[in-house]
């Protein structure tokens, strides 16, 4: 891949991990044009980091050029690409945020950068219910944006199954591209690369630290025209992070209501609290940008299915013995009829063998 004067400086300077992100925008600003890192750094830097980098500063000009070119090939070899502020495809609505990454390193189809982009988000404690509903309102957004979330277990993990099968998937990960987290999700990150696009602001041999997973966040929130948060605590939630920074921007929030009680949706009733949108439906989400959602064939139910799915939406979550006596069923009846509105995505199993209508 071709990459012009000032691409190929920046790249370099992104690679710096000696210097922090302000150090770095203020080399950027003082060079005025980016490529002249490579070839002025001898002035540029003394003049702006002043606290004894010197390993930094003692780069010669030959090394410099070096390391650009070997950084290059090295991403090529990979099958990575690296997109910077300068760029052309760079996307728009990150670049007016305060804070936006320097370089963004990709695996997968670039293409889906200049697509209408939507995010979803949830804990990793995501109840099943609610797991269940976000994959179907990430499917049926997905034939209308390309899903933004990360790779982590329960609402990310929702949002990727519900998108992926259409190819219209941007995971951002808190790491280079050589990692993942979490390490179990390895095959799921490589299938995430085949369809969709895998997004990191960090060279690729960068490991994941402690304090890179809410700066990923604002990623998340700043390539997104809105944030759907399906699952969040009120206190320490990424979630909540994200959806902060969705405002902050000024995007649409979106998040599932919860019972009262339900400690992991919490925050998202303090979001819905505080003005973001309640969705029960992504058409809910889908009206907000004048779009409607896809048609869609209802499924066809038996008596029993038709009784069982009546009773579950009237008493809220039953076991399945509770479900079975109020229906006149016996059990092995009801679990059978339950499975069947399971497949049918009507019905979700929450643990215990009690189920809840969908």
């Amino acid at each position: 891949m071709e990459y012009t004067a000032e691409e190929r400086a920046m790249i370099w300077l992104n690679s710096l991990s000696q210097i922090e992100y302000r150090g770095k925008i203020a080399l950027l600003r003082a060079a005025k044009d980016p490529a002249k890192l490579l070839t002025d750094w001898e002035k540029i830097f003394p003049a702006v980091i002043k606290d004894g980098k010197g390993r930094v500063y003692n780069i010669d000009r030959a090394s410099r050029e070096k390391q650009a070119d070997g950084i290059l090939r090295s991403l090529e070899e990979k099958g990575y690409f690296a997109l910077t502020l300068v760029s052309g495809d760079y996307p728009e609505n990150l670049k007016v945020i305060s804070d936006p990454p320097l370089v963004l390193y990709g695996a997968g189809r670039r293409e889906l950068l200049k697509r209408r982009r939507f995010c979803i988000v949830g804990s990793r404690m995501t109840p099943p219910w609610a797991e269940k509903q976000a994959r179907t309102f990430s499917e049926k957004l997905s034939s209308r944006f390309v899903i933004v979330t990360g790779l982590a277990e329960g609402g990310d993990r929702a949002a990727i199954d519900g998108a992926l099968d259409s190819g219209n998937l941007i995971s951002v990960l808190p790491c280079g591209l050589d990692h993942c987290y979490p390490q179990a999700h390895i095959s799921l990150k490589e299938k995430i690369r085949s369809r969709g696009l895998l997004l990191s602001e960090y060279p690729p041999e960068t490991p994941s630290k402690k304090f890179y997973f809410p700066a990923r966040n604002r990623i998340l929130a700043g390539l997104s025209e809105g944030v759907l948060v399906v699952s969040a605590r009120e206190n320490r939630s990424g979630a909540l992070i994200t959806a902060g920074h969705a405002a902050e921007y000024g995007r649409d929030v979106f998040a599932f209501p919860y019972n009262i009680g339900f400690t992991q949706g919490s925050g998202c009733n303090e979001l819905i609290k505080k003005g973001a949108y309640l969705v029960t439906g992504a058409e809910d989400i889908l009206s907000v940008y004048g779009m409607e959602a896809p048609a869609q064939q209802r499924a066809a139910l038996t008596d029993g299915e038709r009784r069982i799915l009546q009773i579950l939406r009237a008493n809220g979550e039953l076991h399945a013995a509770k479900a079975a006596q109020l229906c006149g069923m016996s059990i092995p009846e009801a679990a059978a009829t339950l499975a069947s509105l399971e497949m049918k995505n009507l019905v979700v199993k929450a643990g215990g063998n009690r189920y809840s209508a969908l």
